[in-house]
């Protein structure tokens, strides 16, 4: 037998451990076969889916004491041959993290629940209660930033037929459209950053609406701040094209598995603006249909339209005869494809919102959002990789006397790229930093800016 170093050694224990490392060879794409999360679509096969202070120092210091204090799960040989247990009638799961990061006075990471994406601190606990052999509970509550808990998730799964692969969900729900939402647990994501689709507000409101070209044109670009003529006339946030971290509520059906699955829902709210309550008597019509022809390749295409204007909007619009309803349109493509020490990730989603003609000068179309963006993650070493994202948002144009008369996007074109590296320091603590740009076209304030962040995630 020839000599064997210390290191082959030891790399041939890890493979026999065969404890899987972040972004492994296999066709698994996350972490959350280890988060033991009952909410996650990989732990479970069913589809998950103001300005902030600066987190305290003694906060994070607190965070990473106990992530490094907790002892590893360290395998043994009575393991294999001991009996699989049975399923528990209540599990639970937790994930924290904490992030920090340089100022972003271009409010180019926003988000529609009053948080920024690249500066939060958030405690996730999960639940789930099993009713018997076909049904079962599944509730999220979330912590932001110090804030009370709220309740993000609640809903019943039932699988009424007994070996089939047929779910039906019902209450808080799950989102369907796209792939990003379906990944919100912080493992899932290999930089801090989210897709501008599922994050970026647009200038547009719900509640709030532009009487004219010239009213929306003059809000360019202030998607963080806008308000309009028409209907409520405060200050508030506009609307991403989806908005990834909230979830919508209503009924959810999903018929297979692999390799083809079909997933449908009616809900209460929109893409933009998932709600709990009813605020306009429309309905939101989704449904996704995901292809997995070969290993480590993922194809999916989505499809969503619902109401988007608020009662109280719809109310303020002049009275017109044969008046319909407004409504959001949502389609999406999305690709993932893993292989070796590489996962890549692609998504198009197109938003198109018809707005109702006030006065002079009007907006003749729909307006139209379109973002996409390509995700790349390489696995370095065991427990450390590096990864990349490049993602552009653009609009439609429209006239008015605004710009000389000249057709002009309605809001502000942007564009963002982020690079980050992240490193498993133990088995349930993972480390990331990440350095992200950001331009905005078209306007004279926050044109763009630079901002580096890190984050520290626990799970158990």
């Amino acid at each position: 037998m020839g000599y064997r170093s210390r290191n082959s050694v030891r790399n041939a224990k890890r493979r026999r451990v065969g404890a899987p490392g972040f972004g492994g060879n296999g066709p698994g794409t996350d972490l959350a076969p280890w988060l033991g999360n009952p909410l996650s679509e990989r732990y479970n096969p069913e589809p998950v889916r103001g300005r902030t202070d600066m987190i305290r120092s003694t906060a994070v210091l607190v965070f990473l004491f106990a992530a490094v204090a907790m002892p590893a799960r360290t395998a043994r040989a009575s393991d294999a041959a001991a009996p699989a247990p049975a399923p528990k009638r209540l599990t639970f799961g937790a994930e924290a993290l904490a992030s920090i990061a340089m100022d972003d006075p271009g409010y180019f990471n926003d988000t529609s629940y009053g948080q920024g994406a690249m500066r939060l601190m958030r405690l996730r606990l999960d639940a789930e209660l099993r009713l018997g052999g076909r049904a079962a509970l599944l509730a999220e509550g979330r912590a932001d930033n110090g804030e009370g808990l709220t309740v993000a998730a609640l809903y019943l799964r039932v699988r009424p037929v007994p070996g089939r692969s047929f779910d039906v969900q019902v209450g808080r729900i799950p989102p369907v459209f796209g792939a990003s939402a379906r990944r919100s647990y912080g493992a899932d994501n290999p930089l801090i950053g989210s897709p501008l689709a599922y994050q970026y507000l647009t200038s547009l409101r719900d509640d709030s609406l532009p009487a004219s070209a010239d009213d929306l044109l003059g809000m360019r670009g202030r998607g963080w701040r806008t308000r309009y003529s028409v209907g409520a006339t405060n200050w508030d946030r506009g609307l991403p094209l989806m908005a990834g971290d909230r979830w919508d509520t209503g009924i959810e059906v999903r018929i297979g598995r692999e390799p083809v699955s079909l997933t449908a829902a009616v809900s209460q709210g929109t893409l933009s603006d998932p709600r709990v309550r009813d605020d306009n008597g429309g309905k939101q019509v989704s449904g996704r249909v995901e292809v997995r022809p070969v290993l480590g390749l993922v194809l999916g295409a989505s499809a969503a339209r619902g109401e988007y204007v608020t009662r109280e909007a719809g109310r303020a619009l002049p009275p017109v005869p044969g008046r319909g309803s407004y409504r959001q349109l949502g389609l999406g493509l999305d690709t993932e494809y893993s292989r070796g020490y590489w996962v890549i990730r692609s998504e198009t989603v197109l938003s198109r919102w018809a707005l109702p003609p006030v006065y002079a000068p009007v907006v003749k179309d729909d307006l139209r959002a379109w973002a996409t963006f390509v995700e790349a993650r390489y696995k370095v070493r065991p427990g450390l990789f590096v990864a990349g994202r490049v993602d552009h948002l653009g609009f439609s144009r429209i006239s008015g006397t605004l710009f000389g008369g000249r057709a002009t996007s309605w809001d502000a074109p942007v564009s963002r790229v982020e690079v980050g590296s992240g490193y498993s320091l133990r088995r349930h603590l993972l480390l990331k930093v990440a350095v992200q740009r950001n331009w905005r076209s078209g306007v004279a304030f926050g044109a763009r800016e630079s901002v580096a962040g890190a984050q520290a995630l626990l799970w158990f």
